[in-house]
């Protein structure tokens, strides 16, 4: 079947064929046998019903104890709801966003908040904000013509 092949391309054909062999065996192993899959604890909702189902219906900030918060968001076609966040430095903020319409994005430059918003799921990142600013949230993923303005600011004080 390869023995048309020069003798070099055949080697390396083989090795590329392999490694993808020894690629499947590994990853079928530590994802049968090991138990290492993504997490599946995802929570979702129903697209829909994002308006009518708590804690979505009245999203905002949640003071969970001290230094510690919840903020619920909804993004939507072009803006994410709230669209400003004041909380004090040192808190850490246990985000939980979803979405109604499209695929849209939770960035934060300068932290490690880069959420995928996916209607009808409910994403969760939770992050510490150590020092104080102004942040800027913005929508990472294109979901529109108005996308460039969905914008949102978080305030560490």
């Amino acid at each position: 079947m390869i023995d048309h092949l020069p003798r070099y391309e055949r080697i390396w054909l083989l090795l590329g064929i392999g490694s993808i062999i020894v690629f499947l065996v590994v990853l079928g192993t530590l994802g049968i046998f090991v138990g290492l899959n993504p997490p599946g604890h995802m929570r979702t909702i129903a697209p829909e019903e994002v308006a009518a189902t708590a804690p979505f219906d009245e999203p905002g900030v949640t003071q969970l104890g001290p230094n510690e918060f919840r903020v619920t968001m909804v993004a939507r076609l072009f803006a994410f709801d709230p669209g400003e966040i004041t909380i004090p430095r040192g808190s850490t903020v246990h985000f939980e966003v979803t979405s109604p319409d499209v695929v849209h994005g939770l960035f934060i430059p300068n932290t490690n908040v880069n959420i995928m918003v996916v209607p009808g799921h409910i994403s969760e990142y939770t992050y510490t904000f150590e020092d104080e600013g102004n942040y800027a949230m913005l929508c990472h993923e294109y979901c529109g013509v108005g996308h460039h303005v969905m914008m949102g600011k978080l305030v560490v004080q």
